[in-house]
């Protein structure tokens, strides 16, 4: 989707704060078709995507973080508009991988995670969060199958990397990129990957640029900062 010419739009690290909530539902039947890209948000439990995605949309609470990993068990939609216009979506979907659910609940949540990332039309792309201390775990590798199937972008974020020193930091990308290198025929093959940190804002820009990319924004005319993320 692109933006109509006539609208002046902003750098999207300037005005995401607006996005606003839409609706809630446990499975995705039960969500109306897309009209406009939408970002899918994943990761295991403890990894820190609500925290990642609060920092993204410069919002405190927009996705609800909690102490008990699990806790969020809805697919949760939120949308941006400008003027008239919407935008685009970001989907923050369940976290998967927590030990305490009951293996039912489990399953349901795999089930509705894979149909989600497999057949939602508006999907344009997936920002996969991992923990920079334990990347690349068999959940991880399954919805990146999964997805990968679509030939669509992931991009993926290696948060709390603020609990590395540079140097290990700089150790794990390197790994990372390997990783994905290796894989990209099975993964899709646009796969990316940057550093980030919910506590420091590292690596904040790299996933708006890949948000305003994949929602059509072009922000060429607006060059922004390098920062110390690093992209694959």
């Amino acid at each position: 989707m692109s933006l109509p010419d006539h609208h002046p739009t902003p750098l999207l690290k300037d005005w995401i704060h607006q996005i606003a909530f839409i609706t809630s539902a446990a499975r995705c039947s039960d969500l109306e078709i897309s009209a406009v890209a939408e970002i899918a948000i994943a990761g295991r439990s403890n990894a820190g995507k609500s925290s990642a995605l609060n920092c993204i949309c410069g919002r405190r609470r927009l996705a609800f973080s909690s102490k008990t990993p699990g806790r969020t068990q809805l697919i949760n939609l939120f949308g941006l508009r400008l003027q008239d216009s919407e935008i685009g979506r970001l989907v923050d979907l369940p976290g998967y991988g927590y030990t305490a659910v009951d293996r039912t609940t489990k399953s349901r949540w795999q089930m509705e995670l894979s149909r989600f990332l497999e057949i939602r039309d508006s999907l344009v792309g997936l920002m996969l969060v991992m923990d920079v201390r334990h990347p690349f775990g068999p959940l991880d590798i399954q919805m990146l199958q999964w997805f990968g199937r679509r030939s669509r972008p992931i991009h993926i974020l290696l948060t709390k990397a603020d609990k590395l020193g540079r140097q290990e930091q700089a150790r794990t990308l390197a790994a990372a990129r390997k990783t994905i290198g290796d894989n990209a025929s099975q993964w899709g093959g646009q796969l990316s990957v940057s550093l980030f940190s919910a506590t420091t804002r590292q690596g904040r820009e790299e996933a708006l640029a890949k948000i305003a990319e994949w929602w059509g924004i072009d922000e060429k005319k607006h060059p922004t900062s390098d920062s110390s993320g690093g992209n694959a």
